[in-house]
């Protein structure tokens, strides 16, 4: 398995898909299948059964999850930039690979 280099709570780009260009900020990281949950992007909607939590039931509008590939992250400017690792003494800190300035 590979290093992700998207972690929660970074704000991101989306680069490829139906939601190009889009930015939001991710919720969740499922690292097993090198994807993301994104808020407010990638939306779908769930048939929800009545339950005791909701017994209503009905139609639910959700987050689904985007492939790591598909997203790219942005600077604290608004910069689209890959992500890079060094050591900074005896620290490993993520940096921006066009800025240079650390993450």
């Amino acid at each position: 398995m590979t290093k992700l280099k998207i972690k929660s709570g970074d704000t991101v780009k989306v680069i490829a898909g139906d939601h190009k260009g889009s930015e939001g900020k991710v919720l969740l990281v499922i690292k097993d299948k090198n994807k993301a949950i994104i808020e407010g992007i990638n939306m779908v909607k769930k048939h929800i059964k009545p339950s005791a939590q909701n017994p209503q039931g009905g139609i639910v509008e959700k987050e689904a999850a985007i492939h790591i590939s598909n997203l790219s992250l942005l600077t604290s400017k608004g910069d689209a930039t890959r992500v890079g690792y060094r050591m900074e003494g005896d620290k490993k800190v993520r940096f921006s690979v066009k800025s240079n300035e650390v993450i």
